[in-house]
């Protein structure tokens, strides 16, 4: 399976700015701004806008602790697909799942 990352672009350095305006400064103040945000337009375009996710389907029975609330998951043979009840196994549904910090919820 590939794995996508994406690469931060260094922050840059900014010189300190003289007290008197000079060309020389704002030239090379432009470049580097410059530089870095073509690093950071090259980044943002790298990154793709379809993936696809694998999330593991369970039995209910098989289903870990629902204590952490925003869990998400499918199970395989729930007996409702009503959004929002709370999941309940020996049906032939497949549904997605979330947990709510207490059960496991269709939805």
């Amino acid at each position: 399976m590939a794995t996508n990352s994406i690469i931060n672009p260094a922050v840059p350095n900014l010189p300190i700015g003289p007290e008197e305006y000079e060309r020389r400064f704002q030239d090379q103040f432009a470049n580097i701004l410059r530089l870095y945000f073509n690093q950071l337009n090259g980044t943002l375009n790298s990154l793709t806008t379809s993936f696809t996710l694998s999330t593991a389907v369970y039995k209910v029975a098989d289903l870990p602790s629902a204590t952490t609330a925003g869990q998400r998951t499918f199970v395989s043979d729930s007996n409702t697909t009503t959004f929002n009840a709370t999941v309940v196994g020996s049906g032939s549904n497949t549904v997605p799942v979330f947990s709510n910090g207490t059960n496991w919820k269709v939805g």
